[in-house]
């Protein structure tokens, strides 16, 4: 028999759920982007405990104004080596990650505020970068400060949106499905755990982000959380360590992008991914929302009150989280 034969007739062995879960559920734990949501603690060791609301707490805070309305305000710093290796797209992600925390609190972004330190080749790439997020967002630049500096550049942001009502983390209760809404559109970038789809969707990103101030009017979602650097799985437990609410994640049914391994996606930032509470019986009229902005949403699980997150394929199961035990952010919670 030759050797060529030998190899065709050497079954490989069959992959096994169990060690694959646990595998995936050990990764999204120990994810640099998740662990290192332990240092906002420092908020309530200093400021005390957080309501998650009206703050401090969650990405943004509602604020009530003397008119009787409402508004969501909330800001970014960019990570100093990124935005010194593609301050183009430190710009961009400043107007990103600023309209996706206003869009995850039920609100409609109004307007972007920036500060910029940097040499004048950066500090253009940069403002560039913003510009043209503005541009598919629909949302503009209000102002802001800009400080020449010829050493390690920075750049931080923030956002101003008007809500009606509000989408929060307080709103999470057991027996609500979760959602996961994304677009698919695009590809990981190959230097950063970071997956773009606003190119491909290109002017339908303002729509794209307004949709949720839309689903939180009609009551068909009551809470949501942004997807960023913590990954899906991190930012899910960030979502659900207020109330030490738990959940089994379905990972067959998250959608992901064709071709992308599940663990990177599990723990990239895409540009447009959010976990939706949806009260139950609403989950069809939600998704029929998102589908409708053709984009990808599915329900993948239901909010219990075990305070565990867990990851299942098939009959395998693990736990990535026990917030019960440990939470992620680390801060204390204040006043119910």
């Amino acid at each position: 028999m030759s050797s060529a034969t030998s190899a065709r007739a050497t079954p490989h062995p069959a992959p096994d759920p169990a060690a694959e879960v646990t595998a995936l559920a050990h990764r999204v734990a120990t994810h640099p982007g998740t662990t290192g949501k332990a240092a906002i603690g420092l908020v309530s060791e200093v400021l005390g405990g957080a309501d998650w609301l009206s703050g401090p707490g969650d990405d943004g805070a509602v604020v009530a104004t003397t008119a009787g309305g409402r508004v969501v305000a909330c800001g970014e710093a960019l990570w100093p080596p990124f935005v010194a290796r593609d301050p183009w797209g430190a710009g961009f992600a400043a107007v990103l990650t600023n309209v996706n925390d206003v869009a995850a609190m039920g609100a409609v972004p109004l307007g972007i505020v920036n500060t910029v330190t940097a040499s004048d080749g950066h500090a253009r790439s940069v403002l560039e970068g913003m510009r043209h997020a503005c541009g598919l967002y629909d949302v503009g630049i209000l102002g802001g400060h800009l400080t020449r500096h010829d050493g390690e550049p920075s750049v931080s942001a923030f956002a101003l949106g008007e809500v009606e009502d509000p989408l929060s983390v307080t709103r999470v209760a057991p027996g609500q499905s979760l959602v996961v809404a994304a677009a698919l559109d695009g590809a990981m970038r190959e230097d950063f755990p970071f997956f773009p789809a606003f190119e491909q969707r290109g002017r339908r990103c303002a729509g794209d982000v307004r949709l949720l101030a839309s689903l939180a009017r009609s009551g068909a979602v009551v809470a949501a959380k942004d997807v960023s650097m913590a990954g899906l799985v991190g930012s899910l437990a960030m979502l659900l360590e207020w109330g030490t609410f738990g959940i089994e994640v379905d990972l067959d049914a998250v959608p992901t992008p064709a071709g992308v391994d599940p663990g990177d996606w599990l723990t990239c930032f895409p540009s447009f991914c959010f976990l939706l509470c949806v009260p139950a019986g609403r989950e069809a009229e939600a998704i029929a929302a998102i589908h409708a902005r053709d984009l990808d949403a599915a329900v993948v699980g239901r909010v219990d009150d075990t305070g565990r997150v867990r990851l299942r394929r098939a009959d395998a199961v693990a736990t990535a989280f026990d917030l019960a035990r440990d939470g992620v952010t680390r801060l204390a919670r204040g006043p119910r």
